[in-house]
């Protein structure tokens, strides 16, 4: 493409802003809005060759056709998952979409090994506590982490980061992936099981799975009965891996020990965002903040500088590289 490519940047938030602007110097245009992208809020693309989208901007059909109308011709993903775009609709609409698969799969692990970390020592309660100068002990009793049996559901990039730091604890490690990596595997003296017998060996679960129609509600009301009694649920992959009201009666019940989320189902409209001054809540989340041994973050597990970094890098890569209909830069092309 010659010249200076004009793009349009939804859901953006000043640490997008500046990193972006960083990567492209004089190379693009941005029209940064804070707004999320949906049919409703297409029309703002107009002169734009591309739109840059993250993780809640709504790319069905409808807006996909509007951005059509509007000229778009290029719809890049500053994020690894692609569930929100409807990639049929937009093959037959003639519009490429491309994404970064892998910025930060460090960052991601780490900050799931925090989020256990944080729940099973009762970090944030402690943390609370000595700031009222309350400084007892009483119910922040946790669990050594050592000899524990953790399962890895999913052994992508993010996944195997997360299960070579539990090695580091000497946990047994248990691995799940439709595909699996034996060699990786047999490197790492990670076993490879089946997901029920994951589901009912496994102390700490560990979340690491993309969003398909094959994992969605993969810890639902069927499968809580076949988790290993208190078990710890992490989720750092996407919130609709997990039913809510499912993981609320395994709670309720005892049955699951602890959940740890940096992910919610229905966490679009709420994460991102200060909803402290609004009345208006999700009573499903408010039920999950009410549990002691509940804690959540807004989906800050990529939130690093390298990861920030590695996103716009490859972001602006593959926008200067569109006129390659084969390839872009590191990026995946989805359609």
């Amino acid at each position: 493409m010659q010249g200076v490519l004009r793009v349009a940047v939804y859901d953006t938030k000043p640490y997008d802003r500046e990193y972006l602007s960083q990567a492209a110097g004089t190379k693009i245009q941005w029209d940064f809005h804070e707004f999320r992208l949906a049919a409703a809020t297409a029309s703002t693309a107009a002169g734009a060759t591309a739109v840059c989208v993250f993780v809640n901007d709504k790319v069905d059909r409808a807006c996909l056709e509007r951005l059509k109308e509007a000229g778009v011709k290029l719809i890049a993903l500053r994020c690894a998952g692609f569930n929100n775009v409807d990639l049929a609709a937009a093959k037959e609409l003639g519009l490429n979409v491309i994404r970064v698969p892998s910025y930060s799969p460090h960052g991601v692990a780490e900050h799931a090994v925090a989020l256990l970390l944080s729940l099973n020592r009762k970090i944030h309660r402690a943390y609370n506590r000595v700031r009222e100068h309350n400084f007892s002990l009483t119910g922040l009793v946790g669990f050594d982490v050592y000899k524990k049996t953790v399962g890895i559901v999913g052994t992508g990039k993010i996944g195997k980061v997360a299960a070579q730091i539990f090695k580091g604890f000497e946990a047994d490690v248990l691995a799940y992936d439709p595909h699996p990596d034996q060699v990786w595997g047999a490197e790492r003296q990670i076993r490879y099981v089946g997901l029920k017998e994951l589901l009912a060996q496994s102390d700490i679960i560990s979340l690491h799975v993309p969003l398909t129609s094959d994992t969605h509600h993969l810890i639902r009301h069927e499968t809580v009965p076949q988790l290993k009694k208190g078990v710890v649920i992490i989720n750092t992959g996407r919130g609709k891996l997990i039913q809510t009201s499912s993981l609320i009666e395994g709670l309720s019940s005892g049955h699951i020990g602890g959940v740890a989320l940096d992910v919610y189902e229905e966490e679009e409209g709420i994460f991102f965002e200060d909803h402290s001054d609004d009345i208006r809540r999700d009573d499903q989340l408010s039920h999950l903040l009410s549990f002691p041994n509940v804690l959540v973050t807004s989906h800050q597990a990529f939130l690093t500088r390298e990861a920030l970094g590695e996103i716009a890098r490859v972001t602006v890569e593959n926008l200067l590289n569109a006129s390659d209909s084969v390839a872009y830069a590191e990026g995946t092309q989805l359609a």
